[in-house]
């Protein structure tokens, strides 16, 4: 659960970094940035702020920000019905960003969130720059992470299932609950 203030407070930080990278947001676009605690509330340590540009039945395009040192909490993208999964690209556009990935362990700049040892498995870590991107094909389990300065990346998919993503971290919840 978060705070009505923290959740306005975060995501106004997160409007500001998207326009410090130099990507122009009409008011439109601002109203639509809402930020996910995954129930565990401390945002600031595991959440994102998402911005959905597009969303249609087959494609989806966001914006995604991490606050300095923030993770996204290890995760992947099932099977629904006879979907695949969600198939998703990662393009870096500004900041720090560490991407965990199945693969040998060569660890360097992220950090396991404290206590959760268990909750994040992977440490093939790629680390991507502006201009970068990752294809994740459907199902593979990753998380990422912000450096000291955050990080904002673009994610284009394929249909969006969010909300059935699944979590190493079982007391995970994926709905927000924002509380006055």
């Amino acid at each position: 659960m978060i705070k009505r203030k923290e959740f306005n407070k975060v995501c106004d930080e997160a409007l500001k970094m998207i326009e410090d990278a130099g990507l122009f947001l009409t008011p439109q676009d601002k109203l639509k940035i809402t930020a996910v605690d995954f129930g565990l509330s401390d945002i600031r340590k595991e959440g994102i702020q998402i911005l959905t540009m597009f969303e249609t039945d087959r494609i989806a395009g966001k914006i995604l920000v991490l606050l300095p040192n923030q993770t996204e909490p290890e995760h992947w993208h099932p099977t629904v019905g006879d979907d695949a999964g969600k198939e998703e690209i990662i393009r870096a556009i500004s900041g720090e960003l560490y991407f965990y990935i199945p693969g040998e362990d060569n660890m360097k700049h992220g950090f396991i969130v404290d206590g959760k040892e268990n909750c994040y498995t992977l440490r093939n870590e790629i680390v991507l720059k502006p201009g970068e991107q990752l294809v994740l094909p459907a199902g593979t389990k990753h998380w990422f992470q912000a450096g000291k300065a955050g990080a904002i990346m673009y994610s284009f998919s394929t249909k969006v299932t969010d909300l059935l993503d699944q979590f190493t971290d079982k007391s995970i919840i994926r709905d927000t609950v924002i509380s006055e």
